[in-house]
């Protein structure tokens, strides 16, 4: 594995080669983009995308999303593109937005479960975008981390996580953002909101008018119409469980616990020691801490982490959905 520290701000393109040359000739490269790290390969290459299942443990029912330098390189990947994806580029490309439309005959199946969709964004970061232009191949990159794991927001998360499965990691610092894109489905009727995110419905709606909510969950095993949509995704190591009600909170004697609150929210009654930590009270602020405080809380060694929700609002979608996602399907015994 080769790490490759770059000016997250001025990347140079001559510190990028080696990672450009690696996706062409179909390697794994972790790069940074706005939102996590993604681990990336050539998105049109079926054996390199073949690599980021394996490296990852992924089941092959979960896409994959294609990041392109631009909203032209995102066109020649889809069979229709519709008007509202033009709108949509326009006001959040390059941007954490995510647009699922019809997929060209050149993407490969793995790349989208088999499903005639493709999901395509362009990245704001910088250190993304170089990398994108050096490289000259659309790049099928999901979050690089171990599958249902924390994604990671730093070089460092990605080597603890993968380690010797990928070949290059670019090191462009911290993600901004700190939780994946939102998806938003373009393909049928009404524009349809697969998966949340800093971008919100209230931003969405004035630019395409209605947007719809995913009426159900898809079957465990279906193939799912964005990534971001399996039932156990962005999990700590300890289990996490969220409260609303402070008399929830509990834990086993001598266990080392922590309790993320929300400012001015009722404190819990904690006989047992555990630490409190209160979350930003702004949506976005959360949403960049959430991801490195969850790396944090495990290296720390905290056995449970229990978390009291951020408001039901669409600033907030984005941040509830990754809590719910990474709670403990079972409850404390």
């Amino acid at each position: 594995m080769i790490l490759l520290p770059v000016d997250p701000a001025r990347p140079d393109a001559a510190a990028l080669a080696p990672a450009a040359e690696t996706l062409r000739r179909g390697g794994l490269v972790a790069f940074p983009t706005e939102t996590v790290y993604g681990l990336g390969a050539h998105a049109l290459d079926p054996a390199a995308v073949a690599r980021i299942y394996a490296a990852k443990g992924r089941p092959g029912y979960n896409p994959l999303i294609v990041h392109v330098a631009d909203a032209d390189a995102a066109r020649a990947l889809s069979s229709a593109w519709p008007a509202e994806a033009d709108a949509l580029a326009a006001a959040f490309w390059p941007g954490p937005l995510t647009l699922v439309v019809p997929r060209h005959p050149s993407v490969p199946d793995s790349v989208t479960a088999g499903l005639p969709s493709v999901a395509l964004r362009v990245p704001a970061h910088p250190v993304a975008h170089a990398l994108l232009r050096a490289a000259g191949v659309p790049v099928a990159a999901p979050s690089a981390n171990r599958s249902t794991e924390v994604s990671p927001t730093t070089a460092q998360h990605v080597a603890r996580s993968l380690g010797e499965r990928v070949d290059v990691i670019v090191d462009g610092g911290p993600c901004p953002v700190g939780i994946e894109s939102t998806v938003l489905s373009l393909v049928g009727g009404v524009p349809t909101l697969l998966r949340p995110g800093t971008i919100s419905v209230d931003d969405l709606r004035p630019v395409i008018g209605e947007v719809a909510l995913p009426s159900a969950e898809p079957h465990a095993t279906a193939a799912r119409p964005s990534p971001g949509m399996m039932d156990r995704h962005y999990a700590p190591r300890a289990p996490l469980h969220l409260f609303n009600d402070p008399a929830e909170v509990r834990s086993d004697a001598g266990e080392k616990t922590v309790v993320l609150v929300m400012p001015d929210a009722p404190r819990p009654a904690l006989p047992f020691g555990a630490d409190v930590m209160e979350m930003p009270a702004d949506p976005r602020t959360y949403a960049s801490r959430l991801y490195s405080l969850l790396h944090e809380l495990d290296e720390r060694g905290y056995a449970r982490v229990w978390v009291q929700p951020p408001p039901d609002a669409p600033a907030w979608a984005g941040v509830r959905d990754r809590l719910r996602r990474a709670a403990s399907p079972h409850p404390l015994a």
